[in-house]
């Protein structure tokens, strides 16, 4: 009989729950997804606001009769970069066990690495070289580089969209010397991953959803081979796609289409951010798994 679980993934930027049905072949049968723009981090990593605090409250309320709705006995609620980060986290956590009745698990970054990499295996064709995995957060980004025999390195960065929004982008559009300080930040705290991938190549990424949703909706290649939980990119236009997202401003992003009304506002850190990581890593070829760690998480962490 199929055990129902569920996961929260109290993200510096969504919240996401999913409640899924797990077989005894460790199959997963989604039952329920939703994810809330809760920005906790909107007003800055180190403390999070009166503003997003309040929204991640409401969104937990809102989870927990979702939950009850659909039965649910088994449930992980994990927390992230913010939530590691912020000052007034622990009472987040404590407000969120008294008003939702759920009890928050913070993990570090190499665990959130573990559970997105456990995630993204399990959605992606097996893979036969090697490969970089990029799940781009709001307060952290994660890279794994793994192959056929297994995980070879992985770390967590502080580069999240958000991080860098509030960080770098000021002007509307951004202006060219934010762009060189934000790649300057990039090229500075990326070095380990530049060492990383002299000692072990890849040229083809596989983006962990959130941001590589987009690309998958302008870019989804209709001649590669139809896979339920992931999607190969035509990377022809990439290039002019980036280049209108970064040099549009506020209200031109909100009327592009593909682009998400709640991430306008941080589209074109990521789009700096993925641009700087595939010229670090000569990408020629990418994957989105629709699948990361909120799946890791259910399929046993």
């Amino acid at each position: 009989m199929p055990t129902r679980r569920a996961v929260i993934d109290l993200g510096s930027n969504t919240f996401h729950l999913l409640i899924a049905d797990l077989d005894e072949e460790g199959v997963l049968r989604d039952v329920y997804r939703e994810r809330i723009y809760v920005k906790l981090a909107s007003e800055g990593i180190a403390t999070i606001g009166d503003t997003p605090f309040a929204r991640g409250i409401a969104a937990l309320q809102h989870f927990r009769r979702v939950l009850d709705k659909y039965g649910v006995s088994q449930l992980k609620a994990i927390g992230t970069a913010a939530l590691r980060t912020a000052s007034n986290g622990p009472a987040f956590i404590l407000l969120a066990r008294r008003e939702a009745n759920i009890s928050i698990e913070l993990i570090s970054g190499d665990e959130e690495a573990r559970l997105i990499t456990q995630g993204v295996l399990a959605a992606i064709p097996p893979v036969q070289e090697r490969v970089l995995i990029m799940d781009i957060g709001g307060g952290s980004t994660e890279f794994i580089i793994a192959g056929p025999a297994g995980v070879h390195w992985q770390q967590s960065f502080p580069i999240g969209v958000s991080v860098l929004h509030n960080g770098f982008h000021h002007s509307d559009p951004i202006s060219a010397g934010e762009i060189y300080q934000l790649e300057d930040f990039l090229l500075e705290q990326t070095a380990p991953l530049a060492a990383a991938l002299r000692q072990f190549p890849t040229h083809h990424l596989i983006g962990a959803a959130g941001t590589f949703d987009v690309l998958a909706e302008a870019l989804k290649d209709p001649d590669a081979p139809l896979h339920p939980s992931s999607h190969q990119l035509n990377l022809s236009g990439l290039d002019e796609l980036s280049d209108r997202i970064i040099a549009a401003n506020m209200a031109e992003r909100l009327a592009m289409e593909g682009i998400p009304d709640q991430r306008a506002d941080l589209v074109v850190v990521a789009m700096i951010l993925l641009r700087f990581t595939f010229k670090l890593a000569s990408i020629d070829r990418v994957t989105v798994s629709d699948w990361a760690m909120k799946e890791g998480v259910l399929l046993g962490g």
